[in-house]
C-alpha cells in the first residue's frame, strides 16, 4: 500500500478536497474534520482496503501516517 495514495483516498473523505495533507498532518486538526468524517474515513478503509478499523483504535492515531501504519498492519 502506498501512503500517497492513502492521503488522497482521506482526503477524498472531505466537503472540500485538501490537498495539503501529508503523512505528518494532525488529522483532527484539519478544518472540516467532524465524526461523519471519522465515519466515512473508516468506510473507505474498509471498502478500499478490506480493514476493519475499529474506532478505539483509531482514536488513539492522531497523524494520516500512524492512521496509515495502522491500516498497513492490518493488511
Amino acid at each position: 500500500m502506498e501512503i500517497q495514495k492513502f492521503i488522497e483516498n482521506v482526503a477524498e473523505q472531505f466537503d472540500d478536497l485538501n490537498t495539503g495533507l501529508t503523512p505528518e498532518t494532525r488529522f483532527r486538526e484539519v478544518e472540516g474534520w467532524t465524526s461523519l468524517v471519522a465515519l466515512l474515513v473508516i468506510t473507505m478503509v474498509d471498502e478500499e482496503y478490506g480493514v476493519v478499523l475499529p474506532p478505539e483504535e483509531m482514536r488513539k492515531t492522531q497523524t494520516i501516517k500512524e492512521l496509515f501504519d495502522l491500516v498497513n498492519s492490518k493488511l
